[in-house]
């Protein structure tokens, strides 16, 4: 009996492993879906890069990756008091195609928005790192519409599991790593093409980013109509 009740706990642990793993890999593309397009704070990274240094652009990102994050949790502890309604099969279909909808709706939006707007001039004085990663948070907070972009995320990929506090826990750790990676990621392709990108390069950037986004939630709405999953 004992040896079974070991492998019982050890079938267990390794469920939630899995459950883990997968929220891990769901909270990466959240993190990265969710800092990818140039808005305000994007184009305010992009130029304290390029003015600046490469280090003022990543903290400035950091600052966008902590705000990013306060959003996440509100969104997720609302999402968490409806379980009950998302958990039953036909309201998460219904749910994940909503997502989907939102999600192009998102990517256009993208691709159709110039981000050069938001351009101001810039200041001569680098000021701290602390201060720069302030500003970040503070601009990316004073954008609350970015709520509905985590509901349309987390219903698309199923991103709240209620009864697994640890494996949310571990999930939300992957939104901010995946925001981490993208503005490391950003700042320093912008730090090495610095001499060869301006404006337009923001442009472009912004209409590919709206392109895979648009993409990524046609692909999601198919394989959900199909009884399928991307993931």
């Amino acid at each position: 009996m004992l040896f079974f009740s070991y492998l019982r706990g050890q079938f267990m642990m390794w469920i939630q492993h899995v459950d883990a793993v997968d929220l891990v890999f769901k909270g990466l593309i959240i993190g990265l879906v969710a800092s990818a397009p140039m808005g305000p704070v994007g184009v305010l990274t992009v130029q304290r890069t390029l003015n600046k240094g490469r280090w003022y652009g990543f903290v400035t990102g950091l600052g966008a990756a902590a705000s990013d994050i306060v959003y996440a949790l509100i969104t997720g502890l609302g999402m968490s008091f409806v379980m009950d309604f998302v958990e039953r099969p036909r309201n998460m279909y219904a749910l994940q195609l909503v997502g989907a909808v939102m999600l192009f709706g998102f990517g256009l939006f993208t691709f159709k928005s110039n981000p050069t707007r938001s351009l101001h001039p810039s200041s001569n004085r680098r000021g701290t790192l602390w201060h720069n990663a302030l500003t970040g948070f503070l601009v990316t907070l004073s954008n609350p519409l970015i709520v509905f972009l985590f509901v349309a995320l987390y219903a698309r990929f199923a991103f709240i599991v209620p009864g697994h506090r640890i494996e949310q826990g571990v999930g939300y750790l992957a939104v901010i790593a995946g925001a981490v990676i993208w503005w490391w990621g950003l700042t320093y392709s912008i730090n090495k093409i610095r001499n060869h990108f301006d404006i337009h390069g923001i442009v472009w950037l912004n209409r590919t980013i709206g392109i895979v986004v648009m993409v990524v939630s046609l692909l999601g709405f198919y394989f959900t109509l199909r009884g399928r999953s991307l993931y």
